[in-house]
């Protein structure tokens, strides 16, 4: 039997823990919540930057319960944010920082770059980058 009662659920939970725990590797971090809310918070983001289309294409390829968090308080009516350089990609995301700010908030941005691009496709990851002003996609690790 499943510790929740549910394959599909305990797979969720499996497959994000596998994010977050690969996200601490990168930073060598120890904070779950904190690799979470990095990890939520770059999705945010850059969910908020992409074309409608290439956020629905890019969201089906991410595992149930990230998928989730990634649509939390999306609002498709709204236009893209117009972040045209890498500093305010990284502002926006170090935002959810604010009582605890990172020490080097880019290199958070990487690892978290680096996790997504592990576990979603190099043609899904292309299309984004492709989408994304040059500073912005500079952020991404090197194909």
């Amino acid at each position: 039997m499943s510790a929740l009662g549910l394959r599909i659920f305990d797979k969720a939970i499996q497959d994000a823990n596998v994010w977050l725990d690969e996200l601490m590797a990168h930073l060598d971090w120890e904070d779950k919540q904190r690799a979470y809310r990095l990890l939520r918070s770059t999705l945010h983001v850059l969910r908020d930057r992409i074309q409608l289309n290439e956020t629905v294409q890019f969201a089906a390829q991410l595992p149930t319960f990230i998928r989730g968090v990634y649509f939390e308080g999306w609002q498709p009516s709204e236009p893209c944010t117009d972040q045209k350089h890498a500093a305010e990609f990284v502002a926006s995301v170090e935002a959810a920082f604010d009582t605890d700010p990172n020490a080097d908030p880019e290199a958070t941005v990487r690892a978290a770059f680096a996790v997504i691009a592990g576990h979603v496709s190099a043609g899904e990851i292309d299309d984004i980058k492709s989408s994304l002003p040059p500073g912005i996609r500079e952020l991404w690790p090197a194909d």
